[in-house]
């Protein structure tokens, strides 16, 4: 591999048809953005890079499917046992070779768009650090290193066997040891026998997965930018394999989040600014459970308005991912389903669906991500929140099983039922994990939320649990609209007598809006628009769900990638893209400096329609304020949109005269 790295990219010293909802451009353009290639290198390189790029991506199209962070590796044909990497790269075309190299010496102009752009904007406007930031990373974004001595341990001694090059050495040299190493033991949950994996720490837990591929580095560089560094910044990283109650058994996790934001508090005076990303939303809603409770954290209900000034929740997936389930029932998702031929054959070759689906539940932090709320959000066999006029299939059919010869042993299953399905066809040590860790339910009734506050599993759920009591407390919603996410799936009979699992996603169906057994909606490529923006927009509007009133503020991102950009640009709307983002920089350094009343509300998709029809509603007697809260909301939406059409009418006008004048 290292080699194949000095040769590929020629480095010396290489480091370890459905309508959507409308989207819109943001009018101020916070930070200017670089161009990455020059107009009149636009059209002659196009064809010989969509060239290369299709070669590439049938020779290693499946480095991208095997995991659930859309990463996988390079498979061992044995057929070509004598081929090695570097006499592969002596057959390439020189040509190639150079497209290639063009290619990376592009993606790098990419991913250095403006960096610190954003933070050094600020500063001139005065935008300095204030509060504390602490910063929860998702699912699988924090790299996993080995700490086990043993005689199969000793080799990757500190090295990450995820988030890393010798993950992916690990897997190609030694497949069956990496799978020992990053699956849990299957009964307790915890660390298998002389196996000990731990989450990376500080800032380079998080910073890149891999060299080159960033994940929260943009947004440490616009935090120094402005005057943070280690002593008023953190990253508090996690295994996001283990259940969050094993969380705090194994590793104390919440203990030391605790204890973290009670020193940045002693030490600056200052009430802390949480920024969570994806499943660390989830992780942080718990521990706001966690922290309160007799026994949890013992901090008592008035702990979170003592310490926490703000919570900005990025992308988080607050009624889980659709596409987790697909993952533990069948080891597939979109990313799998779309692979070519060749890239399939090499995928089951190396890591097979059984292997895959084995692998995923063996981690049930990531189970953690099942769909919450059941047939009341995610809609019945013939209705769903979400559906459009004229849609043939409801998007409640989440599980939709293909006719053959007329007949089938299957009929189509709701999220609810899948739950269940899944549950009742998956093995015993899995189910027991995953009913005694996390609940999926509603409570109707302020008697239910408050009983659930002592039960553990319930912490997970927004539509059971509430927000803490902290009225001063500010959260901020920011998460991208505009890019197609999995909404549900066709799925049909496994032709593989000696497979375990006995479905598959009907890869071979393609039709109006099903791509390759995989039914897209709306959201954010990754998690569906319901889960991103319900609670934020509807659910934390609701007495029952917020009683001490807690201020929400909505900011939907419309997808705009940049077409010559691999990562999507300034402007991408990416569930993890968008970590890079120009103007959610803007807004988390606001918000950190202690300026979020700054940021307005922005609502571009149909969330507010989808949430009205969600089958939940306010009790009776909250009923008058919770309409009062929500026609303030629509009130203030309906004056942003009238102002923008005002100015969006000045330019024409503007335009217009200029033209007029020129003639």
């Amino acid at each position: 591999m290292e080699s194949l790295r000095h040769r590929f990219l020629g480095v010396s010293n290489p480091e370890n048809k459905r309508e959507d909802s409308p989207v819109k451009a943001e009018e101020v353009q916070l930070a200017p953005v670089s161009k990455i290639m020059k107009d009149g290198h636009k059209k002659e390189r196009g064809k010989r890079k969509t060239g290369f790029i299709f070669f590439l991506g049938g020779l290693v199209g499946i480095v991208a499917a095997g995991f659930f962070a859309q990463k996988s590796d390079l498979i061992d044909f044995p057929e070509f046992g004598e081929l090695s990497m570097d006499s592969l790269i002596d057959v390439l075309p020189s040509g190639f070779m150079k497209d290639a190299r063009d290619l990376v010496k592009g993606e790098r102009e990419a991913v250095n768009y403006d960096s610190f752009a954003v933070g050094l904007k600020l500063r001139k406007e005065g935008i300095r650090a204030d509060h504390p930031v602490i910063m929860i990373p998702g699912v699988i974004s924090t790299g996993l290193e080995s700490w086990g001595t043993t005689n199969s341990s000793r080799q990757y001694f500190r090295k990450r066997l995820w988030g890393s090059w010798s993950m992916m050495r690990a897997l190609v040299v030694d497949k069956e040891g990496w799978k020992r190493h990053i699956m849990l033991d299957k009964h307790t949950g915890l660390d298998p026998k002389n196996i000990k994996l731990r989450a990376a720490q500080g800032f380079d837990a998080a910073d890149f997965f891999i060299t080159g591929y960033w994940i929260w580095n943009k947004i440490l560089e616009n935090l120094a930018t402005i005057g943070y560094d280690p002593q008023n910044s953190f990253t508090a990283a996690y295994d996001w394999r283990l259940s969050y109650k094993n969380l705090e058994v194994r590793d104390q996790y919440f203990t030391r989040l605790k204890s973290y934001v009670e020193l940045a508090h002693k030490v600056s005076h200052k009430k802390v600014t949480l920024v969570s990303h994806s499943m660390g939303s989830q992780v942080l809603f718990y521990f706001f459970h966690w922290v309160a409770a007799a026994d949890g954290g013992a901090g008592g209900d008035d702990w979170v308005e003592k310490h926490v000034d703000s919570w900005i929740n990025i992308s988080g997936c607050m009624l889980g991912a659709l596409k987790g389930l697909p993952a533990v029932l069948s080891g597939e998702m979109k990313d799998t389903a779309q692979l070519n031929a060749f890239a399939v054959y090499g995928l089951e070759r190396f890591l097979s669906r059984e292997e895959r689906a084995e692998i995923f539940r063996a981690m049930p932090g990531i189970s953690s991500m099942l769909p919450m709320g059941g047939d009341a959000v995610w809609g019945n066999a013939t209705w769903a929140p979400d559906d459009k006029p004229g849609q043939e299939v409801s998007y409640g059919q989440f599980l939709n099983f293909k006719t053959q010869n007329g007949t089938s042993s299957y009929r189509n299953l709701t999220v609810a039922e899948s739950m269940s399905y899944l549950l009742d066809t998956s093995e015993d040590w899995y189910a027991k994990a995953v009913k005694g860790s996390y609940s999926h339910g509603i409570a109707y009734t302020t008697a239910e939320v408050q009983a659930n506050e002592k039960d553990q599993k319930k912490w997970i759920n927004p539509l059971e649990t509430r927000l803490p009591l902290a009225p001063s407390l500010k959260i901020y919603c920011f998460y991208g609209v505009g890019k197609p996410a999995e909404r549900a799936y066709y799925y049909r009979n496994s032709e593989n007598p000696l497979s375990s699992l006995n479905i598959t996603i009907d890869t071979g169906l393609t039709r109006d809006n099903i791509d390759h057994g995989v039914i897209l909606g709306e959201g954010d490529g990754t998690v569906n628009l319901l889960s991103l923006g319900y609670m934020c927009n509807k659910g934390w509007h609701m007495h029952r769900y917020n009683p001490a009133g807690v201020q929400v503020k909505v900011y939907e991102m419309p997808h705009e990638p940049d077409r010559f950009s691999p990562r999507g640009g300034p402007n991408t709307g990416d569930h993890v893209d968008i970590l890079g983002r120009q103007s959610l920089n803007d807004m988390i350094l606001r918000v950190a400096a202690g300026h979020g009343d700054e940021i307005g509300e922005s609502v571009v998709s149909n969330i507010y329609k989808y949430a009205d029809r969600v089958k939940i509603s306010e009790e009776e007697e909250h009923k008058d304020r919770f309409f009062q809260r929500i026609s303030k909301k629509l009130k203030k939406a309906e004056k942003k949109f009238e102002d923008e059409m005002e100015r969006l009418g000045d330019k024409i006008e503007e335009k217009l005269e200029k033209f007029h004048d020129q003639l």
